[in-house]
């Protein structure tokens, strides 16, 4: 999954405020800034071969370290605990670390039976959603498109940059993710690592949009008094006669 934890660290914005965006798009995405690193060093692997799935041409053939659930739950401890005592706020912290953990989950919906429960399991887990491109789609899609409209009604720009900044996000993040769906499979499995580094973009332009930003609706303008008209039913002459602003109560 590509915009689903996208999708996730959007619509935390709305529970933890006080966090940027950019630290939740970190914390979704952390297993996978770890991945292509454990892949160059050569303590996971992954082998291009088209038809794995109809989705991803990419077979997982081990990655304990940033993908089994157990490792997941020890990363998710370590950097909502790093949060918590480098910004004293509980709140985002625990925002934070289930956050980090969805995204085990969310890869377990899409990816084949490839994710292990913890380094050496027999036992791997995954639902297969990757083996519909339609309904991949739809659920990729909607979770991100639900996300992207609670952190846009949960915000609001503090200048003209921070509506530039937050719909390109959102539009080139759609944009890879349909050349990845629907272009070819990629040359190598090293070129399959460094791309993935180019996730880190994504954390530093949605640290640099939130600072363009602000929480909460702009407010409503003042209302304006209420003027009203009494009933001229119960007009006397003598108020008639008083002159034309009798009637009237403020």
């Amino acid at each position: 999954m590509f915009l689903g934890h996208f999708g996730v660290a959007l619509a935390a914005k709305r529970v933890a405020p006080r966090t940027s965006l950019g630290t939740l798009v970190m914390a979704a995405q952390f297993v996978d800034l770890l991945w292509p690193l454990f892949l160059l060093l050569g303590v996971e692997r992954v082998m291009v071969a088209p038809g794995t799935t109809a989705v991803t041409p990419l077979d997982f053939l081990s990655y304990p370290l940033s993908h089994s659930l157990l490792a997941d739950l020890g990363w998710a401890c370590l950097f909502a605990g790093i949060y918590q005592v480098a910004r004293r706020d509980a709140r985002g912290a625990v925002c934070l670390w289930f956050v980090l953990i969805s995204h085990w989950f969310l890869d377990a919906l899409s990816h084949a039976p490839d994710l292990p429960l913890y380094p050496g399991s027999s036992l791997h887990v995954g639902l297969g959603l990757w083996n519909s491109p339609a309904w991949t789609l739809l659920v990729e899609v909607t979770i991100f498109a639900f996300g992207a409209r609670l952190y846009a009604k949960g915000t609001r720009p503090r200048d003209r940059m921070g509506s530039f900044a937050f719909r390109s996000f959102v539009a080139l993040l759609l944009l890879i993710y349909l050349i990845n769906f629907f272009g070819p499979p990629p040359p190598s499995e090293k070129a399959v690592a460094w791309a993935a580094f180019g996730l880190w973009l994504f954390v530093v332009w949605a640290y640099w949009l939130d600072r363009h930003r602000l929480v909460g609706r702009p407010p409503a303008p003042p209302h304006a008094p209420l003027i009203t008209l009494g009933p001229l039913s119960e007009q006397t002459p003598t108020d008639a006669a008083e002159g034309p602003d009798s009637g009237l109560s403020y």
